[in-house]
């Protein structure tokens, strides 16, 4: 007798090829945010869900809030298939289409989506519109089944991730267009993930007074004033690094980077302003408000010890971590369950230092797991930079785990 798991395997196999054909489409269409025009995307990738049979919503962001982020458009997409009454839960599955411009260094087309050695090459291949092909061939293998199944799966295809997802997902349930009950978020490791780090970024602007470097006792060297600062912050690492442990498996510590400094005028002028940004990436166990009053306390502190100098702090991004919320256990035990069959090896639990715009599905009271087609690791698949490629055998494999997770959450047998 056939079980489920294998038609919907066969059903995958069959129609693999479909699969790839479907991916090289969506990396074929450029995402670079910035700039972050990327209503384009949305309306190719709906035009070719409607191929498939399923019709997406299409929910554009407004002008004036995408804008004020520093982007040009965005178009999120909600495909929602219902089965049997309904009665069942809502599983959503998201992945994000926006992604970092493609740099140097590229030995394949970054929009060419040319497939090498089994390996799809593009900019996003492997983050994550990779899963957008994961999730939509995991749904129409689960239609084609037309198995007495009670539920709901919604595709959730978003473009804010790389700015925070606050136009994304947090759009979506802030507007009330979705509240699902469980999430399968995009992929990125061969683990389910199960919490990631929190992330804090604020621009810190050091004023002094501008003066010739002739006479430089007649101003006050603002960058002068940024070294006493970043000296105090980087301070901060090396205490974290010996007295902070997070206890989540995958996460060690906490960390700050800066990542951009400006200032100056000229090479003959007392630096009148320097601005420099930080990612300060906080742990599951900390206190999002309590780590962004320790940051601004360090500055202050030491902006004392320069006289004369000024600072401004503003607050960039709050991206608190995701926690395991009671209830995910129903996402993990399956896709642990089905990948050890599938791959033929455990697939572990783990945090991860990233944070994501899963987040935002935790904060409003969605367990979540992040699980999909995503590369073995960040590095191996080159993600954000040259060369990013996703290995489709792992494509393939994990559709079958994904769609074999959704027959388990909305089949009514125990």
């Amino acid at each position: 007798m056939t079980r489920p798991y294998d038609a919907l395997d066969q059903w995958i196999a069959d129609h693999f090829d479909e699969q790839v054909a479907f991916l090289q489409v969506l990396v074929r269409v450029p995402t670079d945010t910035p700039p972050g025009n990327n209503a384009p995307h949305a309306e190719a990738t709906a035009d070719r869900l409607a191929g498939f049979g399923l019709q997406a919503e299409r929910h554009p962001v407004p002008a004036d809030a995408v804008k004020a982020f520093g982007l040009e458009s965005i178009t999120n997409l909600v495909v929602r298939q219902r089965f049997g009454d309904g009665a069942g839960p809502t599983v959503a599955l998201n992945a994000h289409g926006d992604v970092v411009p493609p740099g140097e260094g590229w030995t394949h087309d970054p929009y060419g989506g040319e497939v090498v050695d089994g390996r799809l090459y593009g900019r996003a291949a492997a983050v994550s519109k990779s899963d957008f092909a994961t999730f939509t061939f995991a749904l129409r293998a689960l239609q084609s089944l037309n198995a007495a199944l009670r539920g709901n799966v919604e595709l959730h295809f978003t473009y804010d991730e790389e700015f925070g997802g606050e136009l994304g997902p947090g759009w979506l349930l802030k507007q009330g267009l979705t509240k699902p009950d469980l999430l399968i978020a995009a992929g990125f490791s061969h683990e389910v993930v199960t919490a990631h780090n929190g992330c804090l970024q604020m621009a810190v602007t050091v004023h002094g007074r501008m003066a010739h470097a002739a006479i430089p006792d007649t101003g006050v060297d603002a960058l002068q004033g940024a070294v006493a600062i970043l000296q105090a912050l980087y301070a901060r690492n090396a205490h974290y690094r010996a007295n902070v442990r997070s206890q989540v498996a995958g996460i060690h510590h906490p960390y700050l980077n800066v990542g951009r400094i400006e200032g100056g005028t000229n090479t003959n002028v007392v630096p009148g302003t320097v601005t420099f940004k930080l990612d300060r990436r906080m742990i599951p166990e900390e206190d999002p408000v309590a780590v962004e009053a320790e940051v601004r306390e360090t500055i202050a502190t030491a902006a004392t010890r320069v006289p004369g100098i000024s600072v401004d702090i503003q607050r960039m991004l709050l991206a608190r971590a995701l926690k395991p919320l009671p209830g995910h256990e129903r996402l993990v035990a399956p896709l642990q369950r089905h990948g050890r069959e599938v791959f033929g090896h455990e697939l572990p639990t783990s945090g991860t230092p990233l944070y994501t715009d899963v987040r935002l599905y935790g904060e409003a009271g969605v367990p979540a797991v992040i699980y999909g087609a995503g590369p073995r690791t960040v590095l191996e698949s080159n993600a954000k930079r040259a060369d990013e490629h996703l290995v489709l055998d792992d494509l393939h494999r994990a559709t079958r785990v994904v769609a074999r997770t959704l027959f388990d959450l909305l089949s009514p047998a125990p």
